[in-house]
């Protein structure tokens, strides 16, 4: 008896938001429809990537359709091992949050207290002790962890302006636009039209390892790949990168989940 087709699957986080350069496909994988994004970009090969989004295609403009989905069927068996252990992986329980409740602020620790208010959020950069304290003064405990995370995106987009900006005249560029994200596995985006996208949750981390991602991106704005003269740029404004890659890549696992 023939295998039936599966129905095409879902994004692994259930949904996705694309950029300009960004195009939503599926493939058939033995029985099962595989959706994925192809993404044309300035580099010499095709490079398949998979995390909790789905597959992700990476692909320099001249390469064809076919060889892209050539690529993809040559590698079927390992894209759909990857994709099912992403399925079966379990994220971490969201965090509780309560009066003092300590979550990591720039490779620090900040207090949370809670208090009756009208949703919204008091920074105490001295706090009682070493530590600054973010009182949020909430309507329902219910608002907590969105009105925490608001306080936490605002606070990091203001960093990342900063030393954006501290780069940017280092590099001798202009200060691109600053966007800032929410993937679970990406911690930053380059592009010449849209500007750089940094993930808010960096803002967990010591300044020294947000300053390696910010340094990082601004680099694509001179060689948009990662080729030696990529990572030469990156020298330039970060001599020690290469530490500071192996830190972020453990720090990736301590990210309190607070959705």
């Amino acid at each position: 008896m023939p295998l039936v087709p599966r129905p095409a699957e879902l994004p692994l986080d259930g949904r996705q938001a694309l950029a300009a350069d960004e195009t939503p496909r599926t493939i058939a994988l033995g029985d099962r429809i595989v959706p994925y994004v192809l993404r044309r970009a300035r580099r010499r090969t095709i490079g398949l990537s998979i995390d909790h989004r789905g597959l992700r295609v990476g692909a320099p403009p001249r390469a064809s359709l076919r060889e892209v989905e050539s690529l993809i069927l040559r590698h079927g068996e390992w894209v759909a091992q990857k994709l099912d252990e992403w399925r079966t992986r379990r994220r971490p329980e969201a965090l509780r949050i309560v009066d003092g409740t300590r979550v990591p602020l720039l490779g620090a620790s900040l207090e949370i207290r809670l208090a009756l208010g009208s949703n919204r959020a008091v920074w105490n950069e001295h706090g009682d002790g070493s530590f600054p304290v973010l009182t949020l003064c909430l309507r329902s405990p219910a608002d907590a962890a969105r009105l925490l995370e608001k306080a936490l995106r605002d606070r990091a987009r203001r960093l990342f302006a900063e030393r954006l900006g501290h780069f940017a005249e280092c590099l001798g560029v202009s200060v691109p636009l600053l966007a800032l994200s929410s993937a679970r596995t990406r911690w930053g985006s380059c592009s010449s039209k849209t500007g750089i996208r940094l993930n808010w949750r960096l803002i967990h981390f010591a300044p020294h390892v947000v300053d390696y991602v910010v340094a990082h991106e601004l680099a694509h704005l001179r060689e948009m790949n990662h080729s030696p003269r990529f990572w030469a740029v990156v020298e330039q404004l970060c001599p020690n990168y290469r530490a500071l890659r192996a830190e972020l890549h453990d720090l990736a696992k301590t990210i309190p989940n607070l959705v």
